[in-house]
């Protein structure tokens, strides 16, 4: 069996980052939370732009990519703290999820496992276009509900982040060995990543002077005696 590269692992990590922010989208969609809705479609934007820059080798896009990731990574952190309601933080005064346009709440609040949800009717507290409602016997609560679904994106943010650090730092050296062997190949008597003795086997096997003919070399004398053969056969010439 074939064994995974980094290449293979990242891009797995980001197809569940994909299944993972398509899941929160609907649930964000269904609860009105603008502000969420946002930034699910950011990360869905940068994860493709991920995939697509570790298929095709892009590494402007992977760095789009960390780099946002970083900030995937702030912006579940501050959810987590908002609907735990750390520091100074509230969900009855503070309603940056839907941009203070509406007072929704996430759709886990009345949705949640084993929510019993029983509407208060003549209720002053009711204001227009809305209806006040008693949730009970929820068997988690929806800011627990929120708050996990944030770690879980940020825990596949961070592997993420570890996968794509050791790939880029091979890409960068294999670049750095291909830089050199073009330079030996060129003739040049300076490569800065190699020693003279590295230089000298490289431009021996290069030019085949290591007793093995290089496969170019070769391939183009076998064209050559096809396209002669050919052009002797469509004249009538005899070898």
């Amino acid at each position: 069996m074939g064994k995974c590269s980094g290449r293979c692992t990242l891009v797995a990590f980001c197809c569940l980052q994909l299944v993972a922010a398509l899941e929160r989208q609907i649930f964000d969609f269904l609860g009105y939370q603008w502000a969420p809705i946002l930034a699910n479609f950011l990360h869905i934007m940068a994860v493709i732009l991920g995939i697509f820059g570790t298929v095709q080798y892009r590494s402007r896009y992977l760095i789009l990519y960390a780099a946002w990731l970083v900030l995937w990574v702030g912006w579940n952190a501050f959810i987590i703290c908002f609907y735990l309601e750390v520091g100074q933080l509230s969900q009855d005064r503070d309603f940056i999820m839907t941009f203070n346009t509406s007072l929704h709440r996430s759709w886990w609040m009345e949705n949640g496992p084993g929510c019993l949800v029983t509407p208060v009717l003549n209720s002053r507290l009711a204001l227009e276009d809305h209806h006040v409602i008693s949730v009970t016997g929820c068997l988690l609560d929806y800011p627990y509900i929120e708050a996990l679904s944030s770690a879980l994106q940020i825990f596949l943010a961070l592997i993420s982040s570890a996968v794509l650090t050791p790939m880029d730092t091979r890409r960068r050296r294999r670049r750095r060995i291909y830089n050199c062997s073009l330079c030996t190949r060129r003739g040049s008597s300076f490569c800065p990543t190699t020693t003279p003795a590295a230089r000298q086997t490289a431009a021996a096997a290069s030019s085949g002077q290591d007793g093995r003919r290089a496969p170019w070399r070769l391939a183009d004398r076998t064209a050559a005696w096809v396209g002669l053969t050919w052009v002797r056969s469509r004249h009538g010439l005899g070898a």
